[in-house]
């Protein structure tokens, strides 16, 4: 299981938001996106989940085309975008069956109580969504984008609104995700990438400016991961 983006590129107006991206993921890797406000990172997960077709370049996952078998890969494929729109008025286990029918998941019943479970859901599945604190908003939005058991699982900004303890719980689910999966997720908070990731991506001004293992990129700049985030985006 590999996603190839191969000089990826997209422009709003005169804007090149993304320019001439490349990079691999490999199944069992967790790889953390960062990049300033701006950077083009959410444009990026965006074209690799099929909702913005890209300028230039590829995208590939399993040897499918994103461009060419776009139902094909999407159906592998599990994305939370950064603006985490639910359904208010439906209740969150409701909400969880609907998705589970978009998908034709067999044993629904079974999969919703697994995802409850592994989400801490379960003393919020009888509520409606409207009624969540923004953190369990996030977690109901997690269960959403993993309900159908993806190969490639996309996060844009999975722990926003999050508390202590909820990260560390969130962490071990992300974790827990990559035995199965490839896990690319964008973050603005540097501990974290610290705390779960392999490798990590670095946009900046739509460039890709680092790709490495985390330990390897320590060790080259001898500082803090925050210090090299400032030196390849400043």
């Amino acid at each position: 299981m590999q996603l190839v983006v191969n000089q990826l590129s997209k422009a709003y107006g005169h804007q090149l938001a993304v320019d001439a991206v490349s990079f691999n993921l490999k199944q069992g890797e967790v790889v953390g996106f960062l990049g300033p406000n701006g950077a083009g990172k959410s444009t990026t997960l965006k074209m690799i989940a099929g909702f913005l077709s890209p300028d230039k370049g590829s995208i590939q996952f399993n040897g499918l085309s994103i461009q060419q078998d776009s139902i094909e890969v999407k159906k592998m494929v599990g994305y939370l975008p950064e603006s985490n729109a639910l359904y208010d008025q439906l209740y969150v286990k409701e909400y969880l069956q609907f998705l589970s029918s978009v998908h034709h998941i067999e044993n629904a019943t079974q999969r919703i109580a697994q995802v409850i479970e592994q989400t801490g859901l379960g003393l919020m599945q009888h509520k409606k969504i409207a009624s969540l604190s923004k953190g369990y908003k996030q977690r109901l939005g997690i269960a959403g984008a993993i309900i159908h058991q993806p190969k490639l699982v996309l996060l844009d900004e999975p722990t926003s609104g999050l508390d202590p303890n909820q990260l560390v719980e969130i962490r071990a689910l992300i974790q827990s995700l990559s035995k199965d999966a490839l896990i690319l997720f964008s973050t603005h908070i540097l501990q974290e990438v610290n705390a779960i990731c392999d490798r990590v991506l670095v946009l900046h001004q739509g460039k890709l400016v680092a790709d490495e293992p985390i330990e390897t990129l320590l060790q080259k700049h001898n500082a803090s991961l925050e210090e090299i985030f400032k030196l390849l985006t400043h």
